[in-house]
């Protein structure tokens, strides 16, 4: 796990570089107390295995960076008919560390080479603002919620340590390099 995170110069481009840290290590979480057996599990009707929602969680992390900062490096997407929880993990990982950078540059206060995020090729691009974060943040949260009940619903319910455990943002913040938790610098 990435705890290295980019000096920002003012509060709202380190707020934006802790959140996400912090949700990354909500996804680390999840995948680390999975049942092995539920990664590739088949859901029922044409949802998506939980393999396939880390590859799109990766993936579209992916995208953001390659539109929206493309000077940064752009992790290799994964694939999610072959990956495993391993390379979730450090793909997830990657994409993350690309992703905070991305924010500390875009939110930093400093001179930015990004004034638009773009989300997707077919959406329409937004000014950069804490709007850029929540959105990232809602996608992020969205699939997790997915995995959670995937999980639950294929007979591999994740163990209240990790379904608990991601919303403990005070232990959270520590792990990612943030000693005094939610609302303090570094």
């Amino acid at each position: 796990m990435s705890t290295r995170q980019p000096r920002v110069p003012n509060q709202l481009g380190r707020a934006a570089v802790q959140m996400f840290a912090a949700s990354e290590r909500m996804n680390q979480i999840l995948i680390e107390h999975l049942d092995p057996t539920a990664w590739k599990a088949k859901p029922p009707g044409k949802a998506r295995t939980i393999a396939a929602i880390f590859t799109h969680m990766h993936n579209a992390r992916c995208k953001w960076v390659r539109l929206t900062a493309p000077h940064l490096k752009v992790p290799r997407q994964l694939e999610r008919a072959h990956c495993t929880p391993r390379q979730a993990r450090a793909g997830l990982t990657e994409s993350a560390d690309r992703c905070s950078e991305m924010l500390a540059e875009a939110l930093g206060g400093a001179e930015s080479r990004i004034d638009k995020f773009h989300r997707d090729g077919w959406a329409r691009a937004w000014p950069v603002g804490v709007e850029m974060l929540c959105y990232m943040l809602s996608h992020e949260s969205h699939h997790r919620g997915q995995v959670c009940m995937l999980a639950h619903q294929l007979g591999f319910p994740l163990p209240s340590k990790a379904t608990s455990g991601i919303w403990n943002w005070e232990k959270l913040w520590k792990e990612c390099g943030t000693p005094r938790g939610p609302g303090y610098d570094f």
